[in-house]
């Protein structure tokens, strides 16, 4: 028996394992399941942005450093077409999220791992939560199509603000998208940067 082999092999599945579990678990302990999933996903999204930041299962970035439409790596499969959502669930605050959820970016039929083939719905927003508003949970969720879709949904540029009261769980039961994935998400609170993309958004 090659021993050298079978060592290579359980690693990466204990890896495998370890990395499911950290990503359900980050999901759970921040409350994303259930404020915007009914299940957490088993897997991570690769998120990086054009300045080398990247989302690491909620830790904290500005929204100066996350302005810019990031970089999306998935495991995908060729043929196959995919759905990519960043929402925030605690607009205008946690505490009070009567416009739960303000969705920052939407993109549809994603053929294979081609994010930037797919057909985006909503322009790229970077996170711009108000003033003393504490931190707000910022989510990138996959979900695998059961084919290419036609979506019924209003298409926003990245100056219309107009984005409130969105429904993860809701558009994924419309579009029978089933369960998401993969996952990751950041926090961020405002910084000097906040007024600059309110004022863009017709705040």
């Amino acid at each position: 028996m090659n021993y050298s082999f079978l060592v290579v092999f359980l690693s990466a599945v204990i890896s495998a394992c370890l990395c499911a579990d950290d990503v359900k678990q980050a999901f759970t302990k921040h409350q994303i399941k259930p404020d915007v999933l009914a299940d957490a996903p088993e897997k991570s999204i690769e998120v990086k942005y054009k300045n080398g930041k990247e989302v690491k299962l909620g830790n904290e970035l500005t929204p100066t450093e996350v302005k810019d439409k990031p970089d999306v790596k998935y495991e995908g499969e060729a043929g196959a077409y995919y759905t990519l959502i960043m929402t925030d669930p605690d607009a205008p605050s946690r505490k009070n999220p009567t416009r739960r959820e303000w969705h920052h970016w939407l993109v549809v039929n994603i053929p294979g791992t081609n994010v930037n083939g797919g057909e985006t719905i909503s322009e790229y927003v970077g996170s711009a939560p108000p003033k003393g508003s504490g931190l707000h949970r910022y989510v990138f969720v996959l979900f695998k199509q059961p084919g290419k879709v036609k979506f019924e949904e209003p298409k926003h540029s990245a100056t219309d603000g107009n984005r409130a009261n969105f429904n993860t769980k809701n558009f994924a039961k419309k579009y029978n998208l089933g369960k998401p994935i993969a996952g990751n998400f950041f926090q961020a609170q405002w910084d000097e940067y906040v007024p600059q993309a309110h004022k863009k958004l017709g705040f």
